[in-house]
């Protein structure tokens, strides 16, 4: 049982830190495109990772900020920003981006699911939950693109990302409701999150637009 634990709570510690590098490389990606200079890649690279979970984490007045109790994560961002700056070029981007489509969902969905469990811990009402859920997942790349003079990504390019942590929230809520274990519920939330997110990717699912 012990082994069970030490290898799940290992792997989980790995996805949640694949997921942030690939909120922060998102970062970077976008300071490369608006050249800035490296203190302004790793203030967007840290606003990309962490962002979502320190916004949800004022709302909610918990204290201390993921970043400031996981310090190796935190220097682990930075670098991230330092060397991308040496080694990577224009013609890296597009690949970049493609490859970062797995891991991006994963983070989603592990965020997503988070936010939805530290609203819970502190007996918040179900909505106020799911919406911190939707916060933790998706507003480290609304402050990433508000930081670089953008419309956010999450509001139009039209694909669902915030939709897909929206009903991610609910059948993590859905299930706590039906009386099903919270690891259960959370681990279904990820899954689903994740798996609406890469099929949203592979259908080219669009949302519609604001007709005038």
């Amino acid at each position: 049982m012990n082994s069970i634990a030490f290898w799940g709570g290992n792997f989980l510690l790995l996805v949640e830190i694949a997921g942030t590098a690939a909120f922060a490389m998102s970062g970077v990606l976008e300071a490369a495109r608006k050249r800035l200079d490296p203190v302004g890649v790793c203030v967007v690279g840290f606003l990309a990772a962490f962002g979502g979970g320190t916004l949800r984490d004022l709302l909610l007045d918990h204290r201390p900020f993921f970043w400031v109790r996981h310090v190796d994560v935190l220097w682990g961002v930075f670098a991230l920003c330092i060397l991308a700056m040496f080694f990577m070029k224009a013609r890296h981007f597009a690949v970049t981006e493609r490859a970062m489509q797995w891991p991006d969902a994963i983070g989603l969905g592990l965020f997503t699911a988070s936010g939805v469990h530290q609203a819970l811990l502190i007996n918040m009402p179900g909505i106020v939950a799911l919406l911190m859920g939707v916060i933790t997942g998706v507003f480290g790349g609304v402050l990433r693109d508000l930081v670089c003079n953008e419309i956010p990504t999450a509001f139009k390019d039209h694909r669902p990302y915030a939709l897909c942590a929206f009903a991610g929230g609910w059948i993590y809520l859905g299930l706590l409701q039906s009386g099903q274990a919270d690891w259960l519920a959370l681990g279904l939330c990820v899954l689903g999150t994740a798996s609406l997110r890469l099929v949203s990717l592979w259908r080219d699912w669009r949302l519609p637009a604001w007709q005038a």
